[in-house]
């Protein structure tokens, strides 16, 4: 065990090592690249470490390292990358909203949602029905709160119902079943166009497009959701499909299973507490969709320009509320214990870093188009989708799934502007799976080295054997019910 901690605590002071190097000494190759400033040379080289970072060691560290060395570069003085970093709205926003969702753990509000999923009667004697009906849950929560939670509530229960029909380590079914649960949690990951990774490609292309013919390209958010929600159940039910008559696991010891059986230890009555924290979790919700569903009401317009402030002035509300002596959110204890300072950082750094390889001072933008005009050119739009995306779906297995849909919008913007095609189904498809996709390599996204970390339950070979056919069915469905449906809701 010693051996095996000192050389895990040698590899990261060598990738560290690594990573830094790039970021510092990048700069000083002999390469030349079209249209790229002095500048620019000192951002890719930035870029590059904060990849070889993420992939590598704890990207807490590798995206706090990333700002800081845009800080000593000749980009913009630290004052202003600070200002830029931090005081992002996006940034605030992702903040106040991963207080909200860690206050549903903390208080235990998810256990609520996970046992209403659980105890579906209607799924007595239909183990694939309970299997679907404990995916949607995944999908769902993953979608509204986060993916973390989503796995870290179903994972315990089914261990439980495991042990309580008589399956064990081995078996094919618990492999199945803990694979679907991040699967799907995956794919509600991007649903929700407010929430942490979604809102921040959303947002990040508007800020690529503001200065494109027509810009900025602002991406609806009812007909983003409405997207990422049909193609999400098509893609879960063709999943446990696959699992139930291609992969065929024995489900047979489930057949007399009785949810009724949860209830032998039942949740207490949700509390004050519970009731309010939920209550203004729904109010925050709807306040951030209703403006997208219904723009004409009244207020609508109001809700909408303040929707970054609309997460501060919940929270301030139910930290104010008092029960029992104490505030209805206790922000100092949730911040402490369930809000995820990797996930913050990480989408803090690539905001950061999309924004700044996108401006004009680097040449980013303009190499990029040098680059891909010849292979763009007559291009028909479909063909460069299935392009895009298999592009996607290779490099987001390979590295952060958040970094490589930073790096393919401006593609996206190229590829528009010369052939005049609407850019908004073509990046609303490209952030729903360039997040969705990523489950087949640890590098991907911290769900998927999950999973990759539960070997007792689902050895790696079989992590491999289920999630690469589940990607390439989520990859055929998006060209075939994705493409038509964002062209014709967009």
């Amino acid at each position: 065990m010693s051996n095996s901690t000192d050389k895990k605590n040698t590899m990261t002071i060598v990738h560290s090592i690594i990573g830094v190097a790039i970021m510092l000494f990048f700069r000083y190759l002999p390469i030349s690249l079209p249209e790229i400033t002095p500048i620019g040379i000192q951002v890719v080289g930035i870029f590059i470490g904060t990849l070889y970072l993420w992939t590598f060691i704890d990207p807490l560290w590798g995206s706090l390292m990333s700002i800081a060395m845009l800080g000593f570069s000749d980009y913009m003085p630290m004052s202003g990358i600070i200002k830029e970093a931090f005081g992002s709205p996006v940034t605030q926003q992702v903040f106040f909203l991963m207080i909200m969702s860690g206050a549903l753990v903390y208080y235990k509000i998810t256990l609520y949602i996970g046992r209403f999923f659980l105890t579906r009667k209607v799924t007595n004697g239909k183990p694939w029905l309970l299997v679907f009906v404990v995916c949607l849950g995944s999908y769902l929560i993953a979608g509204f709160i986060n993916c973390f939670t989503a796995i870290f509530l179903f994972w315990p229960i089914l261990y439980d119902i495991f042990e309580e029909v008589g399956y064990k380590k081995g078996d094919a079914f618990p492999r199945v079943m803990l694979t679907l649960v991040v699967v799907s949690a995956l794919i509600g990951f991007p649903m929700a166009p407010y929430m942490q990774n979604g809102l921040a490609l959303l947002t990040n292309f508007a800020t690529i497009t503001a200065n494109i013919p027509g810009g900025p390209v602002v991406v609806n958010n009812a007909a983003y959701m409405a997207v990422a929600i049909i193609l999400g159940m098509v893609m879960l039910v063709a999943n446990v499909l696959f699992s139930k008559f291609v992969i065929r696991p024995d489900v047979s010891k489930l057949k007399n299973y009785d949810v009724e059986t949860l209830n032998k230890h039942p949740l207490p009555p949700m509390d004050a507490q519970q009731k309010v924290i939920t209550g203004g979790f729904v109010v925050l919700i709807l306040c951030l969709m209703i403006p997208s569903l219904l723009p004409s009401l009244p207020g609508m317009a109001f809700l909408t320009e303040n929707s970054y402030g609309l997460c501060i002035f919940v929270v301030a509300l139910l930290a104010a509320i008092q029960i029992n002596g104490k505030s209805a959110l206790e922000i100092p204890k949730v911040v402490a214990t369930n809000v995820n300072w990797g996930a913050y950082f990480i989408i803090m750094a690539a905001i950061l870093l999309g924004n700044v390889l996108t401006n004009d001072s680097t040449g980013v933008s303009a190499f990029l188009s040098v680059v891909l005009s010849p292979i763009f050119q007559g291009m028909s739009s479909t063909v460069f989708i299935i392009l895009l995306l298999f592009m996607a779906c290779v490099l987001t297995n390979v590295c952060n799934s958040l970094v490589i849909g930073m790096i393919l919008q401006p593609v996206v913007v190229t590829y528009c502007v010369q052939s005049g095609a609407n850019p908004a189904p073509i990046v609303t498809l490209l952030i729903l799976f360039v997040l969705l996709s990523a489950a087949i390599t640890p590098a991907a996204s911290p769900f998927a080295a999950i999973l990759h970390s539960n070997k007792e339950w689902v050895p790696t070979k079989y992590v491999y054997q289920y999630t690469v056919p589940y990607v390439l069915i989520e990859f055929v469905l998006v060209l075939i019910v994705g493409i038509p449906l964002a062209n014709i809701l967009m």
